[in-house]
């Protein structure tokens, strides 16, 4: 079924809308969930918890393309289970790696300041990503939306680890700077 016949499902307030979306985006949402959490029940639960979302908030929304509205919905609640999980603890894994790595360029603190800024902030950060070759993107978003291993990535890309490695932390170096060319405060 096309993406724009699901979503007339959703604002129809029709229910086979949950199904079509299980049986199109349900291996995808379970993928980004399961990297982030690292654990098939809580992904699981991150999923159906998307499917709730997703019914929740279409209408008024009406997502183009669907696929990256439910991975953005699955990929917030699995971090948000994530950080409940560890709150009293610190998890090792995956994902705790991806955002110890990403916190020497990007400052985890709100601020009145900073929720105002967050969409220069979003748009600052496209700017950057728009700047890379498709290689490169695709790596850094591998690593950081969706939370791949290195291992993963090399074998997705065919490329050693430390390849990999070293990509990414060159990268992340040349986001610290962007942002800090731009005024953000590292």
């Amino acid at each position: 079924m096309e993406d724009r016949d699901i979503v007339n499902l959703y604002l129809d307030r029709n229910l086979a809308a949950i199904n079509e979306t299980a049986a199109k985006y349900g291996n995808y949402c379970s993928s980004i969930a399961k990297s982030i959490l690292g654990n098939e029940e809580d992904a699981e639960e991150c999923v159906n918890d998307t499917y709730l979302n997703a019914w929740n908030s279409i209408p008024p929304h009406r997502p183009d393309p669907l696929s990256t509205y439910l991975g953005k919905i699955t990929r917030n609640l699995s971090f948000d289970r994530f950080r409940k999980q560890t709150a009293d603890k610190r998890g090792g894994g995956e994902t705790s790696l991806v955002l110890e790595e990403l916190s020497e360029c990007v400052s985890g603190r709100d601020s009145v300041e900073q929720a105002f800024d967050r969409q220069e902030f979003v748009q600052a950060m496209n700017d950057f990503l728009n700047t890379l070759p498709q290689k490169k993107y695709r790596i850094f978003l591998c690593r950081y939306w969706y939370a791949y291993s290195i291992p993963e990535i090399a074998e997705k890309f065919k490329i050693t680890e430390g390849n990999v490695s070293v990509t990414l932390n060159r990268i992340r170096t040349k986001l610290k700077n962007f942002l800090e060319e731009r005024g953000y405060v590292i």
